[in-house]
């Protein structure tokens, strides 16, 4: 994955512009196996095992990368301690946190328009 550089140029934070380092994030941030790392974390801290139980279906190569670019854009926090095994723990920081509240959003819209959706979806198909 080859990441932009920010500049401090305005057009690195516009998510309008194909180059930009904003839609990079965004389009990296906003991936169905990101938000449901986010949702998994909660409030809670895990362990990668932990984890990969909450999010159902995630290999164990889609958790590592994903909790990987997740820390390096500082949404999640990684603490290792020196035990054998190492354990490790994650948990979400303040924008971590933040970005939550908007998958929460999103997981509570598609509760909410599930049955419109699967409708929709059954008419099309016809």
């Amino acid at each position: 994955m080859v990441t932009k550089q920010l500049t401090g140029s305005p057009e690195d934070a516009d998510l309008a512009r194909a180059g930009s380092l904003a839609r990079e994030i965004f389009s990296n941030v906003a991936n169905k196996w990101a938000f449901l790392i986010v949702e998994g974390l909660g409030d809670r801290t895990l362990r990668f095992s932990e984890l990969r139980s909450e999010v159902e279906g995630i290999s164990h190569k889609m958790l590592t990368q994903n909790l990987r670019m997740l820390e390096r854009y500082g949404l999640i926090e990684r603490t290792v301690y020196a035990t054998v095994p190492p354990r490790v723990e994650y948990t979400l920081t303040e924008p971590g946190q933040a970005l939550r509240a908007t998958v929460d959003g999103m997981c509570g819209w598609t509760r909410r328009y599930f049955g419109h959706i699967e409708a929709a979806r059954r008419r099309f198909d016809a």
